[in-house]
């Protein structure tokens, strides 16, 4: 099978091109915008026509969609996210190749859930900030676009590689710092959200069980447990070794503290600087799992305190 993996670089991608080279039945293909890829090509920007005729001529089975962009204004991630997704649309209804497409989702595309709430497919999409409007967009140009293909809605990514920028990356920055500077304390903000973390490399296996099924539609993909930041920080404390206290700070009148990720401020305000989630998702967010497990016999393997190891590792290394 012929696979063509578009975004190979990224996050996610970078673990789905290892988890498919694994196969040996799979001959993969990286189209992306780096020098390492075995094609470039820019999907923000290039046309439909010059994408159909790459189709054509490598003849994949399977379009993998890994690409889009986290963090921007809203044009930006309209253009990576959504303008993007319908160059491939529009492509793959040109071609003759008749390939498969999986295209990547997020859970922000649902948006804020009441607590103690599981979210399944067929919940009423409302994302909170335009991260999440711009990839429902592209969610909708896919389902609607009459063809084979399936949206995995990826809940809360983690594991090694995690972005410096997102909030486990910045929680294990700050603990870094605290332990380089031995300090016996750590002040944190922002931590009584609630997620869904799911390690990158089950979702590389999600991507692959989804390459290979006849599975259409959304399925979302998530351990199917939320955790509040304030326990995964408690654990990411016990496996990094660090004996020091953390104080959790409730945003309440008082000093400027440091939000995770943040250096201390030595500036006084009338209230703590609380780090906000940036998926726009609320205090809680909790996927429904089923649809994965009875479509694709997918199901999460690798816990969070493992996932928070490897994100540990990383940061010590540059201790």
């Amino acid at each position: 099978m012929r696979v063509l993996l578009i975004g190979a670089n990224g996050y996610l991608g970078r673990f789905v091109a290892d988890r498919l080279l694994a196969d040996p039945a799979v001959q993969l293909t990286a189209l992306g915008r780096g020098d390492d890829a075995d094609v470039r090509f820019d999907l923000a920007s290039g046309s439909p026509g010059a994408l159909t005729r790459f189709l054509d001529a490598v003849h994949p089975g399977v379009v993998v969609n890994c690409a889009g962009a986290t963090r921007g204004g809203a044009r930006e991630l309209t253009r990576h996210n959504t303008v993007a997704v319908a160059t491939v649309c529009e492509a793959l209804r040109r071609s003759g190749c008749g390939a498969r497409l999986v295209q990547i989702g997020c859970g922000a595309e649902y948006g804020p859930s009441q607590p103690g709430s599981s979210t399944a497919e067929d919940a009423v999409p409302r994302p909170g900030g335009p991260y999440g409007v711009s990839k429902l967009a592209a969610t909708e140009l896919v389902l609607g676009s009459g063809l084979d293909a399936v949206v995995l809605r990826v809940f809360s990514p983690c594991g090694p590689g995690t972005p410096a920028g997102s909030p486990l990356g910045r929680l294990a920055e700050a603990m870094r710092r605290a332990m380089q500077s031995g300090d016996g304390e750590l002040k944190l903000a922002g931590l009584g959200v609630q997620r869904d973390f799911i390690d990158v490399r089950d979702v590389a296996r999600a991507v692959h069980a989804a390459s290979l099924s006849a599975a259409q539609g959304v399925i979302n993909i998530g351990s199917g447990r939320a955790v509040r930041l304030r326990d995964a920080a408690s654990v990411l404390a016990r496996v990094a070794g660090y004996g020091g206290a953390l104080h959790e700070l409730d945003g309440g009148p008082g000093p400027v503290r440091p939000s995770i990720g943040h250096p201390r401020s030595e500036t006084e305000h009338t209230a703590p600087a609380v780090y906000p989630y940036p998926d726009g998702c609320g205090s809680w967010q909790q996927a429904d799992v089923r649809t994965a497990r009875d479509r694709l016999g997918w199901r999460p393997r690798i816990n969070l305190e493992e996932s928070l190891a490897d994100i540990w590792m990383e940061a010590a290394c540059r201790i």
